[in-house]
């Protein structure tokens, strides 16, 4: 059997600000052109930006274990820096993120695995966008993942009735679904998003209708 084939429409928006309500940017923006069976998917950083998610570096004061702990993080990543670290021992906690610090040295070390630091300091290790991270003027911010995503999908669904997505999907062909309506099919997502149609520079495309 084929493999479903789906058709993904970028849609260009203006800048998302904190000022901004997603639901009504979709309805300006992208309400117009959705289908019975769309899905529309929604870029993570936006939602996160709009729910007002953003921190800047001079104001988090990195604590001894962000210090620390972000120099064992390759430099590629946004927990390189001490500032973006200490935001996320500030969301997930202190005793988690050692923890997930001591255990993936050890898995690493002695097993060879890696990435298992993201996966035990919590959502907000995986998600968060260190500065040059987004499109301006938001690269001068540290970008937190966003809140409740799952209650944000039933809110679109709810309003335009088409099902919805959250996705963290970026150049390198890594798609992460952080939350999806019912009825969305999550495999479908994952083969379009794996070109990544949204753009991660500055196509303003932080939508993106997927049609079958």
């Amino acid at each position: 059997m084929s493999k479903m084939t789906a058709q993904a429409i970028p849609v260009n928006t203006k800048i998302i600000t904190p000022d901004d309500n997603l639901l009504e940017v979709i309805d300006r923006y992208a309400s117009h052109q959705l289908r019975k069976g769309d899905i529309l998917a929604i870029a993570e950083t936006v939602v996160a930006i709009s729910q007002g998610r953003i921190i800047r570096p001079e104001n988090v004061k990195p604590g001894i274990w962000a210090l620390l702990i972000s120099q064992f993080i390759h430099q590629d990543g946004s927990l390189s820096s001490p500032f973006a670290l200490q935001a996320v021992i500030n969301e997930e906690g202190t005793l988690r993120t050692v923890i997930a610090f001591i255990v993936s040295s050890l898995t690493r070390v002695f097993m060879k695995r890696k990435g298992d630091f993201y996966r035990l300091a919590g959502k907000q290790a995986a998600l968060i966008d260190d500065i040059t991270g987004t499109v301006p003027p938001f690269d001068k911010y540290i970008v937190l993942g966003p809140k409740n995503p799952e209650k944000v999908v039933a809110a679109i669904k709810k309003r335009f009735g088409v099902e919805a997505a959250i996705v963290d999907a970026n150049d390198l062909g890594r798609t992460q679904i952080l939350a999806a309506t019912k009825g969305a099919n999550i495999q479908l997502l994952l083969r379009v998003f794996k070109d990544n149609p949204a753009g991660n520079a500055d196509e303003q495309t932080p939508l993106v209708i997927v049609r079958k």
